[in-house]
């Protein structure tokens, strides 16, 4: 932690738990948000991994991070929090006692969590209600008395240059197998649209490295075309902000599409997109095929993402790839800068955000979304 905000801050601190990845950072925005409007005079300091640190810093909300991770998506220890006992803690992590608990352990003037005693967000029975992430957790600091708005969820584009603007970025990885579409089809995706004239890059992550040459070898991709290994942050971000389509399963790369408004299509398979998929825009498509819920950490690919197929990210990717109009740019939360942005125009009248029938006409919603 910065020392203005570390055990001497002359501001009171307010510890705020959420050491999860890219994906539920980037979906926490708006609770982080709110937290920030409704304790404006408070040092806030986010428990999160440090390599998330840079992400963190950009939602302008969170003024320091505290180191703070746990294999798989546990929950951390937090006995290594500096100084006196936060004046304010925040469960943002989990709906459990684990998390819950780990902030108590601090004895923090108050306690905001799922699980804490006396609950209001449990009384309320806010998790069952099978809301979106940013929803759901608006809703649970709403039963606190703290107002969230769900929708403040953009993120400025770094002003840096990208170093492939324009261009259909793919990112093949995802934490779990079971969100990763298979690499072949990826790569097919690629040649079909480096054939259509689109200029194509491979986007990796740390340890993908094997993955995005699979998928450029299979594109016919050379060196140039594969940023792999794990981005810094900020070049990450205009990478992503200034792309021309954003092509991904249900991962970070997707959360940070949505946030710079980036035109984006997501495969999913074992979570719906109604529970963490982009919000209702024409700038976003999210391909599922209904079916049975499956596990979002398993190790093989789910069998409802398996079922999307080349064509359909292809058809979604060129619909996508339309007349280009200038879009304002965001500076900060609910802002824009007088200078334009290109960004593609996405018309389609009826267009629903949430697909899986083929059709660069945006076909109908089948079943639950």
């Amino acid at each position: 932690m910065t020392s203005a905000d570390g055990p001497t801050s002359p501001r009171p601190r307010l510890l705020v738990l959420r050491a999860l990845g890219l994906g539920d950072l980037l979906a926490g925005v708006p609770a982080l948000r709110g937290v920030r409007r409704h304790f404006p005079g408070h040092a806030i300091v986010l428990a999160a991994p440090p390599a998330l640190t840079d992400a963190a810093l950009a939602t302008g909300a969170v003024d320091a991070v505290l180191a703070a991770q746990a294999p798989g998506r546990g929950v951390p220890s937090l006995r290594h929090w500096p100084g006196a006992p936060p004046d304010v803690a925040i469960d943002l992590h989990g709906n459990g006692a684990a998390s819950a608990d780990v902030l108590a352990e601090l004895r923090p003037g108050r306690l905001i969590a799922y699980a804490a005693r006396d609950s209001p967000a449990a009384a309320l029975g806010v998790w069952e209600r099978g809301e979106h992430e940013r929803i759901r957790w608006c809703s649970v600091l709403g039963a606190y008395g703290i107002a969230a708005d769900p929708e403040d969820f953009r993120l400025p584009v770094p002003d840096q240059p990208s170093p492939a603007p324009g261009a259909v970025v793919i990112h093949p990885g995802a934490d779990a197998g079971s969100r990763r579409w298979p690499a072949h089809r990826y790569g097919a995706v690629a040649a079909r649209l480096r054939a259509a004239g689109r200029r194509v890059v491979v986007l990796g992550g740390p340890g993908e490295e094997d993955l995005t040459l699979t998928v450029a070898e299979a594109a016919g991709l050379g060196p140039g075309e594969v940023l792999t290994g794990g981005l810094p942050f900020t070049e990450l971000s205009a990478l992503v902000g200034q792309a021309g389509v954003l092509v991904s399963g249900d991962t970070g790369t997707a959360h940070l599409a949505t946030a710079h408004g980036t035109p984006s299509v997501t495969l999913f398979g074992p979570v719906p997109p109604r529970l963490w998929g982009p919000p209702p825009s024409d700038r976003h498509t999210a391909l599922w095929h209904p079916g049975p819920p499956g596990d979002p950490h398993g190790t093989e690919p789910d069998p409802l993402l398996l079922r999307i197929g080349v064509e359909e990210v292809v058809e979604a990717v060129l619909w996508h790839d339309r007349e280009i109009t200038p879009m304002p740019r965001a500076t900060e939360a609910g802002g824009a800068s007088g200078r334009p942005r290109m960004r593609r125009r996405l018309r389609a009248p009826g267009a629903v955000p949430y697909h899986s029938a083929r059709g660069a006409a945006r076909p109908r919603t089948t079943g639950e979304v």
